[in-house]
């Protein structure tokens, strides 16, 4: 194979990818969605830290 085949064949693998999620992902709804970019909104920050400690054992 050519580079223009596999440049070809990644890029068709990448748009199936997208469409395949386009087809299966229900819509976002802006509202209720959190905002990009929360800097000063006030709202704490959630979620985890895959290099924080575990808690400790009792």
């Amino acid at each position: 194979m050519r580079r223009a085949h596999v440049g070809w064949l990644v890029a068709l693998g990448m748009v199936g990818l997208i469409a395949l999620d386009r087809v299966q992902s229900a819509p976002l709804n802006p509202y209720t969605a959190p905002p990009m970019i929360a800097l000063g909104s006030g709202l704490a920050a959630t979620g985890g830290h895959c290099a924080a400690p575990p808690p400790p054992a009792r």
